[in-house]
């Protein structure tokens, strides 16, 4: 579980970012999951978007998001949201 002051990092490192995931009409699935998976292990913070047809809320994907993917919700605001999974071997960004 992270303290609140590594959610702030991760919070500070996102806001450049552009979202690379986008949650649409068919919802969270296994191809997205697949998908989040590896971008995690890539770049262990990812930003999304749920898109205004998604039947699902934003709060909505992001906990199923993060359950298939193993990984820790960051941030949640409007329809954006941010998702951190540290990588098992060399990762990058270093928790404070």
């Amino acid at each position: 579980m992270m303290t609140s002051k590594q959610r702030a990092y991760l919070r500070g490192l996102a806001n450049t970012m552009e979202p690379i995931i986008h949650v649409g009409k068919d919802g969270v699935n296994e191809n997205m999951i697949k998908q989040l998976s590896d971008a995690l292990e890539a770049r262990e913070l990812i930003k999304g978007t749920v898109l205004q047809n998604c039947p699902l809320s934003a709060r909505e994907a992001i906990a199923e998001l993060c359950e298939g993917a193993n990984a820790e919700p960051v941030q949640c605001i409007g329809n954006r949201f941010v998702i951190y999974r540290a990588r098992e071997e060399d990762p990058k960004i270093v928790l404070p």
